[in-house]
């Protein structure tokens, strides 16, 4: 009911205020902080050394309550989606421990990133088909849907998840700001899962917004800590696959249009660096 759906974000804000309490010395004290990129804005340089993978803090924060509420759930997609999510932060995790084990701004490469994410996302999609995913692809608000061949629909949702995961880590930049944009989407997945009556499903994003408000409270200006790709990587995985879960992918276009427009600034600032030799 949305009692319990309260009652899990409220709980996971609490846990998430908690974690964040012991792991911030942790990270400290084992050095993990942001590097900043040589090429990028030297203004941001005063942010050098503020620990990264704060992320942990959500990310534990929400499994835990999933986990607690598992014993009473009728249907488990709302795990298939944890777990999905999860491989893509330990992605981020792999990323940001290479980052700290060498003290340097890059981590994983691009492509071995891209590699990793797509063999995940194609084991979720597969997953998700042997268990009755179906492979009608609806068009939001114009009540429009057609019928993919499944192989057509993996490649087209695995373009899409790799896509949207790295869109969401674009957005986080370094100062893990993808916290409070990712709020009022995992609301709204909230919103649409209790409205067609999933209410398992809508556990995860229930939580993550109580999640993220812990995690926004050590994150607020001067941040304490950054959620890392550990963090964000974790939350592109919980925003594509539930609207995968849902069976509507195509409404991240519109539930995900800050994502898209800090891609599409990212490409355009990155293709103007390199034009202008660095200017």
């Amino acid at each position: 009911t949305m009692t319990n759906l309260f009652v899990a974000a409220a709980f996971a804000c609490v846990l998430s205020l908690l974690f964040g309490r012991l792991l911030i010395p942790v990270l400290r004290a084992l050095k993990a902080g942001q590097s900043i990129r040589e090429s990028g804005p030297t203004w941001h340089n005063y942010k050098a050394g503020t620990p990264m993978m704060g992320g942990l803090m959500f990310v534990a924060a929400s499994a835990l309550v999933l986990a607690l509420n598992a014993f009473t759930m009728e249907e488990y997609s709302a795990c298939y989606v944890l777990i999905l999510s999860l491989c893509f932060g330990f992605i981020g995790f792999l990323d940001d421990f290479t980052k700290l084990k060498y003290k340097r701004n890059l981590g994983l490469t691009s492509a071995q990133k891209a590699m990793l994410q797509m063999a995940v996302s194609a084991l979720f999609l597969y997953i998700m088909y042997k268990s009755g995913m179906d492979t009608e692809l609806y068009i939001p608000f114009v009540d429009v849907s057609f019928r993919l061949h499944p192989i057509l629909y993996i490649f087209f949702a695995m373009f899409v998840m790799v896509g949207c995961v790295n869109a969401v880590n674009l957005t986080d930049g370094v100062d893990g700001l993808c916290g409070s944009v990712t709020i009022p989407v995992m609301v709204f997945f909230t919103a649409v899962a209790a409205a067609q009556g999933k209410f398992d499903l809508a556990l995860l994003p229930a939580t993550l917004v109580g999640g993220l408000i812990g995690y926004l409270f050590y994150n607020w200006h001067p941040a304490k800590v950054f959620m890392g790709d550990t963090g964000s990587l974790f939350l592109g995985g919980v925003v594509c696959a539930m609207a995968f879960a849902l069976e509507m992918p195509l409404i991240l276009i519109l539930v995900g249009f800050i994502y898209i427009c800090e891609t599409l600034s990212v490409i355009l600032q990155v293709g103007y660096f390199k034009l202008t030799h660095g200017k």
